[in-house]
């Protein structure tokens, strides 16, 4: 989906000030409120927007520990054992990859034990092979999608 100017200032403000209205974004963009929220429809139904919730903190929560679990699977198993890692809480994230691996889940924990508590849970699922687990040490960055919207919004102001 091309995304042009107004769009890119749109998803700046919605990702700087989520926590703002409709009618308080039209006003600081000055466009009438209509048409900020037929763009906002659109870009929910093209897929761009996918959700308005609160980024919550695992380590607030009580899982400071972060790692990435990557588990190899039994041919023809993948579904079953990807099914099966959405009844772990502590997975939030969890992609079929490429290269080492069948399934590359990103794991968060309350300490190391707890970690490998996890990790022996995982190991017991059927389809199962092994996993390979590495430590995040510190975030470098963050979670972001604005400095991408940015450059997209130029690209297609470019192309123009």
């Amino acid at each position: 989906m091309a995304v042009d100017s107004l769009d890119t200032r749109i998803l700046r403000l919605m990702i700087e000030q989520p926590r703002t209205s409709v009618r308080e974004y039209a006003r600081l963009l000055g466009v009438a409120r209509g048409t900020l929220q037929a763009r906002i429809d659109r870009l929910e139904r093209a897929g761009v927007i996918t959700g308005t919730g609160p980024r919550l903190s695992p380590s607030a929560l009580g899982h400071p520990v972060l790692a990435f679990v990557h588990i190899e699977v039994t041919q023809g198993h993948l579904d079953e054992v990807g099914e099966a890692l959405s009844a772990v809480p502590e997975i939030i994230e969890a992609f079929s990859i490429t290269g080492g691996g069948d399934l590359l889940t990103r794991v968060v924990a309350r300490d190391n034990g707890h970690l490998e508590d996890v990790i022996q849970q995982l190991i017991q699922l059927p389809g199962v092979v092994r996993t390979r687990t590495e430590m995040a040490l510190r975030e470098r960055v963050p979670h972001r999608l604005l400095p991408l919207v940015e450059s997209v919004g130029r690209d297609a102001s470019a192309t123009r």
